[in-house]
């Protein structure tokens, strides 16, 4: 009976997520881009750390191994904006990428530049991109 049960309760669930569209598993199988991203960036974290851990970046960057981590994945989350914007296909919102893209950049470049410099550049480059943004949305 309890298998009965449960069956039923997985033959519910199913028909709601048919009702409210795709499932998750579908999702990354129609739009694979952030799951491609988000593994490039894991995969830059490690490969900087291990250059930092075997001493390739003593004395050829002025920045340390997470302000390197940092304006990598900033330069990636931008970069999949970027592509959303260029491909149909993968056409989505991309205000909240850019910006989480552009206060990675900022960490990132924290050491090499002034705080005080940085933080203002960003604000300017963020509201500079939702200007853009809904400039181009009312076409």
């Amino acid at each position: 009976m309890s298998e009965r049960n449960y069956d039923e309760k997985e033959e519910k669930e199913e028909e709601k997520e048919e009702k409210e569209g795709k499932s998750w598993d579908e999702k990354y199988r129609r739009d694979p881009l952030s799951a491609i991203v988000w593994a490039v960036i894991l995969i830059w974290v490690g490969v900087a750390l291990l250059a930092d851990n075997l001493g390739f970046l003593a004395g050829l960057w002025p920045l340390d191994a997470w302000d390197l981590v940092f304006i990598g994945a900033g330069v990636l989350v931008i970069l999949e904006a970027v592509i959303r914007l260029l491909l149909p296909e993968y056409r989505q919102p991309v205000t909240g990428s850019l910006i989480f893209g552009v206060i990675l950049l900022a960490i990132g470049l924290g050491d090499l530049m002034a705080w005080g410099t940085i933080w203002p550049v960003a604000l300017i480059i963020i509201g500079a991109s939702l200007v853009l943004r809904n400039l181009t949305s009312r076409r």
